[in-house]
């Protein structure tokens, strides 16, 4: 009787043996602690500041006048001198009194530098005062002074500092506005600033 069952007690082993492989096999998969998915990102570098490109300034135009090689028109770099300025129209012309120009000062643009001979009167005339017991009072010599309100284009160019164009916008400005009041209503054309004026002034008049 043993004999006839062996072959079936194999099997069953064998089929059990099968089954505890296979369910061991799956209970070790269940109970395997699943990784952590790996995620790859990318870096995005932050963005680099760049600075903003500085606008430059553009060149001025200067007018030099006087004791200058080539006068005229000049454009120069901004930030220029005087110096600079009369290099640009050639360098000083023989006779040139640079003693009276200050070539450290920045010109701006449209202005005009005027670079006077030594044979240029370096001062105005002034009032000379009589004694206290003269009869006359303090005098001014007017009569050697240029009337703003009447001089010609060609007389205003005699002043230190005002060429053929401060000379031209003068009498126009005249012309348009009536004359001068006041000495430093002469200020009113385009060009002529306080330093300017400081050189002329005790050589003009209105009346």
């Amino acid at each position: 009787m043993w004999e006839n069952h062996r072959e079936a007690l194999i099997a069953i082993a064998l089929l059990s043996l099968v089954f505890s492989i296979i369910l061991g096999g799956v209970l070790f998969r269940i109970r395997r602690p699943v990784p952590a998915p790996i995620i790859i990102s990318l870096i995005t570098p932050l963005p680099t500041q760049t600075r903003t490109p500085t606008a430059t300034p553009e060149p001025i135009q200067v007018y030099v006048s006087g004791a200058v090689v080539h006068p005229g028109v000049c454009v120069l770099p901004w930030d220029s001198r005087v110096e600079q300025a009369i290099a640009a129209a050639g360098g000083a012309a023989a006779g040139a009194d640079l003693i009276r120009v200050n070539l450290a000062q920045r010109v701006y643009d449209e202005q005009q530098i005027y670079v006077p001979y030594t044979s240029d009167v370096a001062t105005p005339i002034l009032p000379t005062a009589v004694s206290h017991g003269a009869s006359e009072v303090t005098t001014s010599s007017t009569e050697q002074r240029i009337n703003i309100n009447t001089a010609a284009v060609s007389e205003l160019e005699t002043l230190s500092g005002i060429g053929p164009v401060l000379a031209q916008r003068i009498v126009e400005y005249r012309n348009a506005h009536g004359p001068f009041q006041k000495l430093a209503d002469i200020k009113k054309v385009k060009g002529i600033g306080d330093s300017i004026f400081e050189r002329i002034e005790g050589w003009i008049t209105v009346e």
